[in-house]
């Protein structure tokens, strides 16, 4: 299989799930691209122990995950940045929530919903966008996440009981 190929079989799903960590078109694309350079620089040293697809997940997941604490660590220094400097005219304004396809008057549900996931730690997290929102099976999760599916499950019920203590407290 050329890479060409396993990109066009692919990166439709790899941007769905970076879109589900990170809630923004541009950075799910920006996500999606260094999946599959990533790709590209290992398929040499692929070693076939799962499927090409459960690999591409795992690296999707990772490469969602770094790019996410990236993001928070540049919005800690700005932050403090702008702390320091005290000046009303450099006020920090979070990101407008960006996800196709949701409705205007859904939006800030599907929001609130979102900033609760991502909340959760990364395992919980991953479990709920691949159980929840990619709708994978609990053996598919359990195999892309490399858990057994025991493991998965327990993960699965504290990430829910975590989800509903952050949106119950949100009011």
């Amino acid at each position: 299989m050329t890479f060409d190929e396993i990109y066009f079989d692919h990166h439709k799903m790899v941007f769905n799930l970076a879109l589900q960590y990170v809630q923004n078109i541009e950075d799910a694309e920006e996500i999606t691209q260094d999946v599959f350079v990533k790709v590209f620089d290992n398929l040499d040293s692929f070693k076939k122990q799962a499927s090409l697809k459960t690999w591409i997940y795992r690296i999707s997941i990772n490469q969602s995950l770094d790019f996410i604490k990236a993001k928070n660590t540049q919005k800690r220094n700005f932050l403090s940045s702008i702390f320091s400097l005290n000046d009303e005219k450099f006020k920090f304004e979070p990101p407008n929530f960006n996800h196709p396809g949701i409705e205007l008057e859904q939006k800030e549900a599907y929001q609130k919903i979102f900033e609760a996931i991502n909340q959760l730690s990364d395992n919980q997290k991953t479990a709920i966008i691949l159980l929840k929102i990619e709708d994978k099976s609990q053996f598919e999760t359990a195999e892309i996440m490399n858990l057994n599916v025991k493991a998965l499950e327990s993960l699965f019920q504290r990430a829910k009981k975590n989800l509903e203590i952050l949106l119950n407290s949100k009011g």
